[in-house]
């Protein structure tokens, strides 16, 4: 997740590997292309636009956290885990928050952890996945282990809608399929069938509809048709999960309708979110990672939504708070805007279109009529995931990470139980306080709310409303810590909250004892809340930095994904260049640095998403992008015959013997 989204294949400084591709993704459909449909690919390579993450919009001089790191912690004291400061850290007396319970509160399925005190060491005893046999066409797995594919791209989730086609060419067609980009998700049901919520990120042009740039409205439907989130009910017979018939099956798309809750939607000093054209609040895009709730919803989160906006008005330039968050004429290159009026920047009637995007959403899985709720108390970036963390007094926590380089660690926290607030008709992320993170040398931080009570802020925004339309803003004016790409966060049932950094080729300074500048491979971090998630500061230190895994069987780089089960088996995907040019993989660590590969994916795609039945013998994971569009690559997640259109699905993975996944 958050790779730049372009619509060609530009060359990947620290993405995925570039394949040269220079024609059609579909071999067959070459000669009804046109000449070069990826010649936008390498324009926008010409403007320094990364596949891995599209640049720096964080102008401030906060100090970065690799010179917190430098002060805090040697390189041997970062190796491995952080083990020679592990010992201050588990004593610092911050701990004391409680994992989300496994299978608590109404129906979520597997849980994230349970009790404050983590249980003893987990058992990885599987057969590792060799470095040697980690770089094929298709999947490698575990001998242990097996794998089955489920609901790819175009997979009918309504009756009576035909099967996939490639290029899809009807919208009201896609908006009842399977979209494309699997990325985030989460099961709620039993071990045997449930409702299966999982994201679509992205599909490059070229990829969906064959051509460089839409050419007309109908394509530009298809486009918003393939993103967005699936709610679909699976269920395992004879031994095999398939997509199941259900009235609660539904797609969101760019194009359904959504509301907004919060201080935003409240606002009555002025309505960041009003269109003079009075156009309806529609859609959700570039779903990244997610959460979920003890109440029993999906939080999808919005990520790179400035990608979809441009326009071929010469004379607009973004303005300050535009540029803070990306947003430029030219976009990703999706020309939405060439047909679509809502993404075009020149466009008055639409002023406020792109600050509808970039929030947590909230879904009911159990009710189809339910209208996605954007929750604006939670702020507005670029969200990679939403970690729900109760604690044990009942206020929820919610853990979140800014999907960018030199970007922000953030924590919301509900101002009362969430079930008093459930049963009251109030929504628990409606009622509290949004803060964001500042690391210390010591190895102490500290949460600082993001209130229009703070004169700082006060000095800038004239309400709340105003203050979390423009976070990232917020964030650099109290001095918040850049990060390094903070992504997908994770509850360990010790109380620590886990984030992966994925990485960040534009460091520039380092130390003897930092030699992370530039950090191309990235890392992981942990910390603790004081007060059982409720506190105003934390104790972190490093978990393991990824460079320090190369030249061993344990390898990887570009820590993404992110998933730690209720015994504490660490579940880490990646996106990005690996090591001994393998492709992106998903492995098993302890808090003690043990780590096996369990799985290696196709060239060219992605591993990202991680859901789990209750009894924790099934595991549900995405193949997203599977060779970048191209058959040659790969023909995933049919078998190897350089032809077959590639499509992003979720694999079915359980061990042979019946045991519990990553043991």
């Amino acid at each position: 997740m958050g790779r730049y989204r372009g619509s060609g294949s530009a060359s990947r400084s620290s993405g995925h590997r570039h394949h040269g591709l220079r024609l059609c993704p579909f071999a067959c459909k070459a000669t009804c292309l046109g000449s070069d449909p990826f010649a936008l690919g390498e324009k926008l390579e010409e403007t320094d636009m990364h596949l891995d993450d599209e640049g720096i919009s964080n102008p401030t001089d906060n100090r970065p956290f690799e010179d917190v790191l430098a002060s805090h912690l040697s390189r041997r004291g970062v190796m491995m885990g952080g083990l020679a400061t592990a010992g201050v850290f588990m004593a610092s007396g911050a701990m004391g928050g409680v994992a989300l319970a496994e299978g608590a509160k109404r129906r979520n399925g597997g849980g994230g952890g349970g009790n404050p005190i983590a249980p003893k060491r987990p058992v990885i005893g599987f057969a590792p996945v060799p470095v040697a046999d980690a770089n094929g066409p298709e999947v490698v797995i575990s001998s242990d282990y097996m794998w089955t594919p489920l609901i790819p791209w175009g997979t009918p989730i309504r009756k009576n809608v035909p099967a996939f086609s490639w290029p899809p060419t009807d919208a009201s067609v896609s908006e009842k399929q399977i979209g494309i980009g699997h990325d985030g998700m989460w099961y709620f049901g039993k071990d045997k069938g449930g409702m299966l919520c999982i994201n679509h990120e992205f599909g490059t042009t070229p990829h969906v509809l064959g051509k460089d740039i839409p050419e007309s409205l109908e394509d530009v439907r298809i486009m918003q048709a393939v993103h967005g989130v699936s709610c679909v009910r699976i269920v395992k017979r004879n031994g095999v999960w398939r997509a199941g018939r259900s009235k609660r099956n539904r797609r969101i798309h760019g194009n359904s309708p959504v509301t907004f809750s919060g201080p935003v939607a409240r606002s009555s000093r002025g309505d960041w979110l009003a269109n003079q054209a009075k156009n309806p609040y529609l859609g959700t895009l570039n779903n990244c990672a997610n959460g979920y709730t003890p109440w029993g919803t999906y939080l999808t989160c919005e990520e790179n939504f400035n990608g979809y906006f441009g326009t071929e008005d010469a004379d607009w330039n973004p303005g300050p708070r535009d540029a803070r968050y990306g947003i430029a004429a030219g976009g990703f290159g999706y020309g939405w805007h060439l047909f679509d009026p809502r993404f075009d920047l020149a466009n008055s009637d639409y002023q406020n279109e792109r600050n509808r995007f970039g929030w947590v959403v909230e879904i009911d899985p159990d009710d189809p009529k339910q209208v996605p709720v954007k929750r604006t108390a939670l702020g507005r970036f670029k969200h990679e995931g939403a970690t729900v963390v109760e604690a044990e007094n009942g206020h929820v926590a919610v853990y979140m990470g800014d999907d960018e380089r030199f970007d922000y660690i953030y924590k919301y926290v509900s101002n009362s139980p969430w079930q008093s607030l459930v049963d009251r008709g109030k929504s628990p992320l409606d009622q509290g306080a949004l803060h964001v993170a500042k690391f210390n040398d010591d190895g102490t931080g500290e949460w600082i709310e993001l209130t229009i009570d703070n004169p700082v802020l006060a000095a800038v925004f004239r309400d709340q409303a105003e203050l979390l339309t423009f976070t990232r803003e917020a964030g650099d004016l109290v001095g918040a810590t850049p990060m390094d790409r903070p992504e997908w966060g994770s509850a360990h049932p010790d109380g620590s909250i886990y984030f992966t950094l994925t990485n960040n080729s534009r460091r520039t300074e380092a130390t003897a004892p930092n030699p992370l500048a530039p950090n191309p491979d990235g890392h992981i971090i942990r910390l603790v809340d004081n007060d059982g998630h409720l506190g105003d500061g934390f104790a972190w230190n490093i978990f393991i930095l990824a460079q320090d895994t190369h030249g061993t069987e344990d390898a990887f780089g570009s820590p993404d994904g992110l998933w730690i089960d209720p015994d504490g088996r660490i579940f880490i995907q990646t996106d990005g260049t690996q090591p001994d040019d393998m492709n992106d993989q998903m492995l098993v660590a302890d808090d003690q640095l043990e780590i096996r590969r369990l799985l290696c994916g196709p060239a060219g795609g992605e591993i990202t998403g991680i859901a789990i039945t209750p009894d924790r013998r099934t595991l549900f994971a995405n193949v997203q992008h599977p060779g970048d569009g191209d058959p040659a690559l790969t023909n995933f997640p049919a078998p190897t015959d350089g032809t077959t259109v590639p499509r992003d699905a979720t694999m079915v993975i359980f061990r042979k013997d019946g045991g519990i996944v990553g043991s």
